[in-house]
């Protein structure tokens, strides 16, 4: 428990972080890897140069300080966190570096503005948030070894078959190497692969989401080709997996983890909302529905910019054409003439609100979403648009959480 002055001068930091926030956390990465190298076998490098990484935990510290007096209020939050920290390994340790240098920062950019005072209220803060995000990994360890198949750490597993979904999404099915049984999880989870490419100094750990349905001998993982733009570089682990692991190949995983899960007691329809990448999620829960012989109404909206780059296309329309209670449409922002002649295109352009009121039947329905960052931000505020409360809308972030206020950007 905190002092009533330690609350009062943590919240009084708020307007600091919210100004800041980011060059703290800026200054606290970089101090933080140099001193501590080693590090850099778990943080992902991708999200650390696109500076996502020091966005998501500056906007984690403000949160915090806006509900030092009630942390019960960021549990849901904690516990997202918390999945990642157990799926990629992060053990107590570690939280006592992350402290030291998270208060280092704090003095380094704000200078004699961070005082005694304020420095001693976010020790002990820190380490009240630091305690519960301890306690709430135990657990989730213990959970993950000590169920039917499951394990502590990282498990060899062997890729039994590679398959091309798409030009750019090629599906990894993955058995272990033990020849033991694995774990089951809830569609939506995901699993962590570390890989040490050659060459390279450090191992490199990414999160994929399992895109099939559980109860299999095998975890499958579809992977998109993340290629360089202007905003990011070629995706590193991505771009070995397409091009350097081929079956036979050996990796290592972390058991499943997550919180975005499809909830398979409520027995209101679905409707599954995807761009890109995002369809691997969805594919899972569609999956999991259909082969429990679910009978709640499912709608399929899927966002791509043609055929050549939708994966499990077939898949799904063969899936609506067997289930009655299913709906598959599809949107395509540049459709190829293939796409034009086979009469797949359900709408030429992006998902909006006209089109979302149209396809969607019964509107009364769990919403599960996921994309990129803004996809998800056009069609979280299309929904809005249209009636959806706020708390049927589910999602999930491929990398550190963002923002999902309403933005002006298409899909």
């Amino acid at each position: 428990m905190l002092s009533q002055q330690t609350i009062d001068v943590i919240k009084s930091t708020v307007p600091v972080l919210e100004v800041h926030g980011e060059a703290i956390t800026r200054h606290f990465y970089q101090t933080m890897f140099t001193a501590h190298p080693e590090l850099l076998n778990i943080f992902n490098h991708a999200n650390q140069k696109q500076g996502r990484q020091q966005a998501a935990l500056a906007n984690m510290v403000y949160t915090a300080a806006m509900h030092i007096d009630n942390l019960a209020a960021i549990l849901p939050a904690v516990r997202q966190v918390a999945h990642k920290h157990r799926s990629l390994g992060i053990v107590p340790e570690q939280y006592a570096i992350v402290g030291t240098y998270l208060l280092q920062a704090i003095k380094g950019v704000l200078g004699d503005a961070a005082t005694d005072e304020i420095l001693a209220a976010w020790g002990d803060a820190y380490q009240v948030i630091a305690d519960a995000f301890i306690g709430i990994e135990q657990d989730m360890y213990s959970e993950a070894a000590n169920q039917t198949g499951g394990w502590d750490g990282f498990r060899t597993f062997k890729v039994a078959k590679k398959v091309q979904e798409s030009e750019l999404i090629t599906s990894f099915y993955l058995i272990p190497e033990d020849g033991k049984s694995i774990s089951s999880y809830k569609a939506g989870q995901y699993i962590s692969i570390k890989i040490q490419p050659a060459g390279q100094e450090f191992t490199q750990i990414r999160q994929y989401t399992l895109s099939d349905a559980p109860g299999k001998p095998y975890y499958r993982i579809s992977v998109k080709r993340e290629s360089s733009g202007s905003d990011r570089p070629d995706g590193v682990i991505s771009n070995y997996l397409h091009n350097h692991i081929t079956e036979g190949s050996l990796v290592e995983l972390s058991a499943p983890a997550g919180d975005f899960t499809l909830d398979m007691e409520d027995p209101r329809p679905v409707v599954l909302l995807s761009g890109g990448a995002g369809i691997t999620p969805m594919v899972s829960m569609l999956n999991t529905m259909l082969e429990s012989d679910d009978q709640r109404s499912i709608t399929f909206l899927h966002a791509s910019p043609n055929g050549l780059s939708h994966a499990f296309r077939d898949h799904v329309s063969q899936l609506a054409q067997e289930h009655v209670n299913l709906n598959a449409h599809y949107c395509y922002t540049s459709p190829a003439d293939s796409d034009l002649e086979n009469e797949l295109v359900y709408k030429q352009g992006y998902m909006d609100a006209a089109w979302l009121r149209q396809v969607i039947q019964e509107p009364d329905a769990n919403y599960y979403l996921c994309g990129s960052v803004t996809f998800m931000r056009s069609v979280y505020a299309e929904l809005l648009s249209i009636g959806v409360a706020e708390d049927r809308i589910h999602y999930e972030f491929f990398g550190p959480k963002a923002s999902l206020a309403p933005a002006t950007e298409n899909v």
